[in-house]
């Protein structure tokens, strides 16, 4: 076979050769750790999607490298309208540190497979000029007669050995089938042999033994455009990664991407193949769907105001499970502070926990300032709610005041897992929203003495009083009614008192914030003051 002969016959209009591309494409600095997430573009970025992304963006980032975007759009029946601007939003909105890609530049773009196709059919026309690919002229029909032979047999499936009947054509067949204008596609011609295994060593499973690559997989389908295995053999090579990390559904395909890098005589960058997201259903664990679980949509987290910084922390403690007891033991924690390792990811199902995820979101926000939270709220609820935005804009000082109710003490509150719950745990503290009937409120028992309540007021709470001051007085003031200073007392003695401390709390509560459970009331009603105190007293009846 005069193999240039079949590579001018195949490529009669090449405008590049691989040596001109390669010319093209700096080679990146020595030692520079390079990674990168390449989706198809749905539009749709999901949390596993999103994992993803994130492990390799940590991996690159934690060694100051570069972690870039490429979109793999050779299979046009996936792609939508804007997919490409959507998952590039979504990735900001996440707050997904890109270095370079489509919309964002470098010097090794295009970043868009699509964009690509001269550069693949180079590096093809290169393969069979060198007797390592060539072309196939089967049908369906044809290939499928193929798989129903080795079923019969009981034979792997597959283009290979003596299945493989474009590797017998001579250059006359070829060239006549061309001028028919015989669809074909063109297909690596496999030198390995199925039955010798060889050592493989992966970043995250160790060393593992697989079998040699006997397939003659397509390297170019018939519209010109490469399969997922050849392009991102060759863009890897090109745009310098070092590291591919991906989800282990891939490990398979192991021994097709090293016989191609050796082939096209480059280094194979090292491979990271990492578990799948999974989820508890029931008794059982599988993996986490896009199509059927609520939480793996970002919209889902988006809406819920679950923010960014939070599900990285979470997301931190799912590649290496130590990141937790590191970030739980130190209030100054953060991601670029961490080293992850590979070595310690898991190598099975990684348990994908919402309960896990609230904590970790709980504890990010108990450590924020109560500015800071105030100006991450703002934007979320500007969106979502445009009346509660309104009351926020309107009362800035209340409103800090009020996110920093136990906030600067040893144990912060830790009510608050989503920007949504600020409103659900606060709202009782805006008059407009505690006089509207549309706010569910705790109803006044008979047994209260609102009449005491209000006495209490009228006689004995100075706005003024450190918190110390404030409860001896509140004390002394319920013991002289026959109350009991402590619920130790009542509990000894319950036929001396009418009741303990925490039941006269209770009803200052309910009268006054509609709620049987609340931050510090001492913080509560320094933020009410006495004007909104009595006219919350004066009105009680009204929200029965």
């Amino acid at each position: 076979m005069d193999y240039q002969k079949l590579a001018t016959l195949l490529f009669p209009n090449l405008s590049m050769t691989r040596e001109e591309i390669e010319a093209q494409y700096p080679k990146r600095k020595d030692g520079l750790v390079v990674t990168r997430f390449a989706p198809s573009p749905t539009g749709f970025l999901h949390m596993g999607s999103l994992y993803a992304s994130f492990v390799s963006s940590v991996f690159a980032h934690q060694a100051n490298g570069i972690f870039y975007i490429r979109i793999e759009d050779t299979d046009q029946k996936r792609k939508v309208e804007d997919g490409v601007q959507k998952i590039l939003t979504d990735l900001k909105k996440e707050e997904i540190v890109v270095d370079e890609g489509p919309m964002i530049g470098g010097e090794y773009g295009p970043y868009i497979q699509s964009e690509r196709k001269e550069i693949y059919q180079a590096f093809v026309y290169d393969l069979v000029q060198k007797g390592y690919a060539y072309p196939s002229f089967e049908t369906e029909d044809e290939l499928e007669q193929i798989r129903m032979i080795q079923k019969e047999k009981k034979d792997r499936i597959g283009y290979y050995g003596i299945y493989a009947k474009g590797r017998t054509l001579s250059l006359q067949e070829i060239e006549t089938f061309i001028k028919m204008g015989k669809p074909y596609v063109i297909r690596l011609k496999a030198i390995g042999d199925f039955d010798k295994k060889f050592e493989f060593k992966d970043c995250v499973k160790g060393k593992i033994m697989l079998p040699s690559n006997d397939m003659d997989i397509v390297l170019l389908k018939q519209d010109g455009l490469p399969t997922y295995h050849f392009a991102h053999v060759i863009d890897d090579y090109l745009m310098g990664t070092t590291h591919v990390i991906r989800g282990d559904e891939w490990l398979s395909s192991i021994p097709i991407h090293l016989q191609l890098f050796r082939l096209l005589e480059v280094k194979a960058p090292k491979y990271a193949h990492i578990s799948p997201l999974t989820k508890k259903d029931g008794e059982s664990v599988r993996k986490l769907s896009k199509r059927y679980d609520k939480e793996c949509s970002m919209e889902y987290y988006q809406k819920l105001g679950i923010p960014p910084k939070a599900i990285q922390l979470y997301l931190a403690t799912l590649i290496n499970p130590n990141f937790e007891n590191y970030y739980l033991s130190d209030k100054n924690a953060c991601i670029s502070n961490f080293q992850f390792e590979y070595r310690k990811m898991s190598t099975g199902g990684t348990l994908f926990d919402l309960t896990k995820l609230n904590f970790i979101s709980k504890l990010y926000f108990s450590r924020l300032t109560a500015t800071e939270l105030y100006q991450m709220i703002l934007p979320y609820y500007e969106e979502y709610d445009p009346s509660f935005y309104q009351l926020l804009i309107q009362y800035p000082k209340e409103s800090i005041a009020i996110l920093n109710v136990e906030r600067e003490i040893k144990k912060p509150r830790k009510d608050f897992a989503s920007f949504s719950d600020v409103k659900k745990e606060s709202w009782y503290l805006y008059d407009e929203l505690y006089f509207n009937s549309e706010y569910q409120k705790e109803p006044i028992k008979d047994t209260y003495d609102l009449a005491l309540v209000t006495q209490y007021f009228d006689e004995v709470f100075k706005e003024t009083d450190d918190k110390e001051t404030w409860y001896c007085a509140l004390k002394e003031f319920i013991s002289d009614h026959g109350y009991a200073k402590t619920v130790k007392e009542y509990e000894q003695y319950p036929e001396r008192y009418v009741d303990h401390v925490g039941d006269f709390c209770e009803m200052i509560r309910v009268s006054l914030f509609g709620r049987l459970e609340t931050p510090d009331i001492y913080e509560l009603l320094k933020i009410l003051k006495k004007e909104r105190i009595y006219k919350r007293l004066q009105q009680y009846e009204t929200l029965l």
